[in-house]
């Protein structure tokens, strides 16, 4: 029994940090309906930018974050300008091509900005677990959990709560009608993106802090895309509760399956669930299913 909660603590802690990761790739697909494929490069990005701003150029925890978040708004406004404004509205394909080629761009870049900054970040907590009923909880996972929760209250504030967020939501629900009613898209896309970039530096020194960094931060982008699937393209309620029940099944299955088939299906758990889930509901726990005249 105690080894069950454990495995339970341990995925519910997991499934916070993925909720937060999984929304930087829905804010942006809820607005210009662009799948971001590069968005473990971006995480990456927002964490070496925030190990750079403790190293290097010793700014706190507080100032390297900030930096980081800047650095982020500036690359998203030249991607606006340079990029996107000439692609929104154009083939799926071409803009599935451009988010691919982008996170190459960014994985060759910051390899060769990046290559001497430590992959690790060491934050001033304790580093004995905090003790809870009987259960050992690691204090670095308990803390990136209660940051990521707030952030996703936060951004879910933002949209159902804001003037801004009421602009954000009739973009996504119709941009014809949105533009009809003088709402700028460029502006409002250019906010998601900037959101995105808030969120990857979030979501990528977190990892970092509980999961360990460096450039692989860049296989994130693979690991939440099944709970953006399972949850719905398009629901930031969806996201969270799919990204809480893949970090419990994932725990759950490395704790009780992976002895049993030597290691590994722990890793693979999502994806089973994301081939369940598409045979069941295409369009995801709390997604909308898209219905069309022909």
């Amino acid at each position: 029994m105690w080894f069950f909660l454990a495995l339970l603590v341990d995925g519910v802690l997991a499934g916070a940090l993925y909720a937060l990761i999984a929304l930087a790739f829905v804010v942006v697909y809820k607005s210009s309906r662009i799948i971001n494929l590069a968005l473990g490069e971006w995480m990456m990005l927002g964490s070496r930018l925030v190990a750079m701003g403790l190293q290097p150029l010793g700014l706190g925890l507080a100032g390297a974050v900030a930096w980081a978040c800047a650095g982020m708004v500036a690359l998203v406004v030249v991607f606006n300008r340079l990029v996107l404004r000439r692609l929104v509205g154009g083939p799926l394909t071409s803009l599935l091509m451009m988010t691919l080629g982008l996170g190459a761009l960014m994985r060759g870049a910051s390899a060769l900005t990046f290559q001497t900054i430590p992959g690790t970040m060491q934050l001033p907590i304790p580093r004995d677990p905090l003790v809870v009923g009987g259960l050992l909880v690691p204090m670095d996972k308990l803390l990136a959990a209660v940051v990521a929760a707030v952030a996703i209250a936060a951004v879910s504030w933002l949209f159902h709560g804001s003037r801004m967020g009421v602009a954000l939501r009739a973009v996504a629900d119709d941009q014809q009608a949105a533009m009809g009613v003088g709402i700028d898209l460029q502006r409002y896309f250019s906010i998601t993106w900037v959101l995105m970039g808030a969120l990857s530096v979030l979501g990528g020194t977190l990892w970092t802090v509980a999961s360990g960094g460096g450039f692989g931060v860049v296989l994130l982008g693979l690991k939440v895309f099944p709970i953006v699937i399972i949850g719905g393209l398009d629901s930031l309620p969806g996201t969270i509760v799919a990204a809480l029940l893949v970090g419990v099944l994932e725990s759950l299955a490395a704790g009780y399956v992976d002895p049993l088939v030597g290691g590994g299906f722990g890793s693979v758990a999502s994806n089973l669930a994301l081939i369940a889930m598409l045979f069941v509901r295409p369009y995801g726990l709390l997604g909308h299913p898209l219905v069309e005249r022909i």
